[in-house]
């Protein structure tokens, strides 16, 4: 399997100027990781881990200080291969007083979609993740788990070859958390490569194919799901035991 995300010695220190005196943070510290082409990887780490800071840079919306990514066979950052990407963000936001489908045809236009084909791409997602009797429906209305389906329809109206979630399944009730893992192996199932963060590390171990476990902007350990399959919660328990070794988590 080749590689479609390689992430090379990636460090990202956030400076703040204040009253004459800057102070420096480490978000992430030389990253290197490989994502193979049809893959589910998912992050794990607590708050503050690097998770999040690891997304923004792959999607361009925060610059590395040091460190290269190569995404689909290019050098980020580079537009054309970003128009390739799906994010769906931890906290969605949309326009209150638009309607579902308006949402996905203001996104579409913005990925640059023809506008002949608006209207059947915005068909297709809002099928996908089963919105279609509430398209007329307006966001102001909308419960946690519809803006949740609505962000991914929103992730997916270009239809991307990679796909970038973060928290994805946060604040979902029991429905829309079995919702959305089924959507997530479903767009695996049809061909796309899947990059989520999480803390909730039961749903990692059940549709990942490899983890990242992140602490303190470093990546610690990378498996594969032969390393925890077969024992339920066997992931989080290489998941605390990692921390532990490494001395706990940095407050």
């Amino acid at each position: 399997m080749s590689a479609i995300l390689s992430i090379k010695n990636l460090t990202k220190i956030y400076r703040r100027s204040h009253l004459g005196r800057t102070t420096s943070t480490v978000g992430l510290k030389n990253l290197n990781l490989e994502i193979n082409e049809g893959e589910i990887m998912g992050l794990i780490g607590p708050n503050g881990a690097g998770k999040t800071t690891t997304l923004k840079l792959i999607l361009g919306l925060l610059n590395p200080t040091e460190g290269e990514i190569f995404l689909m066979g290019k050098k980020l950052p580079d537009p054309t291969v970003i128009q390739r990407v799906g994010f769906l963000p931890e906290v969605p936001y949309f326009p209150r007083n638009f309607s579902v489908q308006e949402v996905l045809y203001f996104y579409g236009r913005l990925s640059g979609i023809a506008e002949n084909q608006i209207h059947s791409r915005a068909e297709k997602v809002l099928d996908l993740v089963r919105m279609t009797k509430r398209k007329d429906k307006h966001v102001r209305e909308c419960s946690k788990g519809m803006l949740q389906r609505l962000s991914l329809a929103q992730a997916l109206i270009h239809d991307p070859a990679f796909l970038i979630f973060d928290e994805p399944i946060t604040g979902l009730d029991p429905v829309g958390l079995t919702e959305m893992r089924e959507m997530i192996l479903s767009l695996n199932k049809s061909g796309k490569t899947i990059l989520f963060s999480s803390h909730i590390i039961s749903e990692v171990e059940k549709i990942a194919h490899s983890a990242g476990i992140m602490a303190n902007g470093e990546m610690v350990k990378v498996l594969t799901s032969k390393e925890w399959k077969g024992q339920s919660g066997s992931l989080e328990k290489i998941f605390v035991d990692t921390i532990h070794e490494r001395g706990g988590i940095e407050l």
